[in-house]
């Protein structure tokens, strides 16, 4: 029996809540380098959390709910989330600077 791998897709989630000065972005840099993704987090100037990720959707949902809670000290409120095609652009994880 084949197993299918889950279909590769790319992740864009705007992050709203208490979520810049509490580790964020190195909470999602752990968790998706953990899950062996490829794209980007970075802070936006408005206070929110941007990322781009592409992987396995079963591996992308992982990261979604690790999201959903956030560091410790982190308040998530709300999470926009967009399911895009893969653009192959990222060979790695990074924290990018705030935009």
């Amino acid at each position: 029996m084949m197993i299918e791998k889950s279909p590769i897709k790319q992740l864009h989630a705007i992050i709203e809540g208490r979520v810049q000065g509490v580790g964020f972005r190195a909470f999602v840099l752990q968790n998706a380098t953990d899950l062996n993704l490829t794209g980007w987090v970075r802070n936006r100037w408005n206070g929110d959390v941007e990322i781009v990720a592409e992987g396995e959707r079963e591996m992308l949902e992982r990261l979604l709910s690790a999201v959903h809670l956030g560091p410790r000290s982190a308040n998530v409120i709300n999470v926009h989330v967009d399911w895009l095609e893969v653009s192959g652009n990222y060979s790695s994880f990074t924290a990018r600077r705030t935009e």
